[in-house]
């Protein structure tokens, strides 16, 4: 097994791929693979989550980062999540695996990133991710991002 079995796998780069939720395996692969960080923007829901995702990344030699965010108020999809979402990627030395439950947040979280933070054109950043799992149907790039996205919601055809 590798990384590249976990759901809605996608490699961005050499140094960062996304996904669904890893299994143990996954993971225990990921740390053989040379990944560095392991960052889970799902809240902790079993049956969807690992029991102690963060004390089995730990024990592999990995730094594990949660960010959870579900678009509620105790985890509310906004621009502070994108600040701390930022911050991990500074503090990173080497390969990292940015992963919810289905890669749908990540997606968002990775498009929001590269607007906001790396400066990425909005068209550039919205294809970005849309190839990881970005969906055009529901909004939370822009909360991420607290603004309006003129082609949000229109992919190219």
């Amino acid at each position: 097994m590798n990384t590249a079995a976990i759901f809605n796998y996608r490699q961005v780069n050499d140094q960062l791929i996304t996904g669904g939720q890893p299994t143990e395996e996954q993971l225990k692969s990921a740390a053989a693979e040379g990944f560095t960080t392991i960052i889970n923007l799902a809240t902790l829901n079993p049956p969807y989550s690992l029991p102690d995702e963060a004390g089995l990344v730990r024990s592999l030699g990995m730094t594990y980062v949660h960010i959870p965010m579900r678009g509620t108020a105790e985890y509310p999809y906004s621009p502070a999540t994108v600040t701390k979402f930022a911050e991990a990627m500074r503090s990173t030395n080497g390969k990292l695996l940015l992963h919810c439950t289905v890669a749908w947040r990540a997606s968002h979280l990775w498009g929001a990133y590269l607007i906001k933070e790396r400066g990425v054109p909005i068209d550039s950043a919205l294809a970005n991710a849309r190839a990881i799992n970005l969906s055009d149907e529901r909004p939370p790039i822009e909360q991420l991002l607290d603004q309006s996205l003129p082609t949000f919601g229109r992919p190219p055809r």
